[in-house]
């Protein structure tokens, strides 16, 4: 593969660092300028993600190294395909998120706007660092960073209920920071390297004992993040924050950063083949279906709307690690892929979620009925989100599902199949009563129904993320090239 040395990772990293200076520095004295500086720095930075394809598809790899600091570690950025994929996947959502934000801050009135805009760009620099990172220091370096600029946004609210949130996502994820420092180190004393290699790098290091404790504490370590069960309930508690927040925790950055540090270490750290020698991919494989299984129950028993989006959203993360695990090149591809897609379709329902509290201050499934024909846009798309991620086609909920679905047949373990099937209905079973209630029960409180929408600069993102929902379900290469992108990732970890 032809390595190109290139400063756009770097550039797409710094170009929101210094977007964040500009709003601080801008403040509350022109909240337009400073609403200006996200919506540029965000256009900025997708518009050089964007840039970095051709070369990728083209089968190169963007280096940048930043320093070296001993012989085998570097602060080192590496585009490949799949931290591209992340990449554009995250700079592509900032923008609509970016618009929704400020119509949802400023629909509320909301306290400390600088400070939320602030820690928003903060965040979207350390994801694209994670998306870029080249070895296991650089992406540690990015992931922590990320965790420190997510806190001020959960605890947002300044309430009790925030503050505890706050903590308890810190107590949660910074003792997984150094569970994972600790495995970085012995990585390096087992091999003198850190730097990701699709296909894996430890294999022949170290005994088998030595190999199982690395992999357990590593997904472990991510997995919090991953909100794999039992180290996922920081998330509901997060859901405290902001709307477009808890849109950021589950399409955007920190769950997404979680899952995308369990796919680099199963698939650039150990690799498919290490994995079969020690017989983890199967162990990981049920660990991560039981997630699925059990988080779905937890979502069907929610009554508050985001807490059952949180345990949806625990659902599809697992889904994606459990078909990693088995590393098939169908499994593979659609799980890459469902990093996309989920990230649409959920961004979508939060979206919704968001633009029914501002508009009526409603945040419980029971309170609903018959809302759709007040907010018919917002519960078209709210509909449209819940199809893709109960894998109903036209949506690319259907590809990233049937690509997965496939995988379990490529693995011969129908068990993993039933897993998915069982997770769909029950996808169905807590969102499509939703829709069905906003749009055909009648209230109790007989109430005229009448069109009366959020403000449009919410309402607009959510369209727009619900529509490229549908259109990648039609055409998954549209707009980003996701599917090329996710099936050549694939094909390179296992070797073409």
């Amino acid at each position: 593969m032809d390595v190109i040395v290139s400063i756009r990772p770097l550039l797409a990293v710094l170009v929101t660092l210094i977007g964040s200076l500009l709003i601080i520095f801008t403040g509350e004295r022109n909240r337009n300028l400073r609403e200006f500086w996200t919506i540029l720095a965000s256009v900025i930075k997708f518009a050089i993600v964007l840039s970095m394809v051709p070369f990728v598809l083209d089968g190169k790899t963007l280096e940048f190294t930043i320093i070296s600091l001993t012989q085998g570690v570097s602060l080192q950025f590496r585009v490949d395909q799949f931290g591209l994929f992340f990449g554009v996947l995250a700079s592509a959502l900032w923008i609509v998120t970016s618009v929704y934000s400020i119509g949802y801050v400023r629909a509320l009135n909301e306290h400390a706007q600088t400070r939320y805009f602030f820690n928003f760009a903060l965040c979207l620099s350390a994801t694209m660092g994670i998306a870029f990172a080249g070895n296991l220091l650089t992406l540690f370096i990015f992931y922590e960073i990320l965790t420190v600029a997510t806190y001020p946004l959960v605890a947002h609210k300044e309430t009790e209920d925030a503050i505890m949130g706050g903590r308890k996502y810190l107590a949660y994820t910074l003792i997984a920071g150094v569970v994972i420092l600790f495995a970085i180190i012995f990585i390096y004393t087992l091999t003198g390297t850190l730097d990701f290699k699709p296909g894996g790098f430890l294999s022949g290091h170290g005994s088998s004992g030595i190999l199982i404790f690395l992999f357990a504490i590593l997904i472990l370590g991510f997995g919090v993040k991953a909100a794999l069960m039992p180290m996922h309930e920081w998330l509901p508690t997060a859901m405290v924050a902001p709307t477009p927040v808890s849109a950021l925790l589950h399409a955007v950055a920190v769950v997404k950063a979680g899952v995308f540090g369990c796919l680099r270490i199963i698939l650039y750290v150990f690799g498919p083949v290490l994995l079969h020698e020690l017989d983890l991919w199967l162990i990981l494989a049920y660990f991560a279906a039981f997630t699925v299984i059990v988080s779905g129950m937890y979502a069907l028993a929610q009554d508050n709307l985001k807490r059952r989006l949180a345990f949806s959203t625990i659902n599809n993360l697992a889904i994606i690690i459990m078909g990693a695990a088995l590393l098939t090149p169908s499994a593979i591809t659609g799980s890459i892929f469902h990093i996309g897609s989920h990230g649409f379709m959920k961004i979508t329902l939060f979206f919704v979620a968001g633009a029914i509290y501002v508009k009526t201050h409603k945040e419980n499934i029971s309170e609903l009925d018959g809302l759709g024909r007040q907010m018919p846009l917002t519960f078209g798309a709210f509909a449209i989100g819940a199809m893709g991620v109960a894998g109903t086609p036209p949506v690319c909920g259907f590809i990233s599902k049937w690509y997965l679905a496939l995988g379990a047949l490529e693995a011969k373990e129908v068990v993993f199949l039933f897993v998915l099937l069982t997770s769909a209905m029950m996808d169905i079973a807590y969102f499509f009563p939703i829709i069905y209630n906003a749009f055909f029960k009648i209230p109790e409180e007989a109430v005229n129904p009448h069109f009366d929408e959020a403000p449009m600069r919410m309402v607009v993102p959510l369209m727009v993320t619900a529509i490229i929902s549908l259109i990648l379900g039609i055409f998954p290469n549209a707009f980003f090239n996701f599917f090329n992108i996710a099936s050549m990732a694939a094909g390179k970890i296992l070797g073409g």
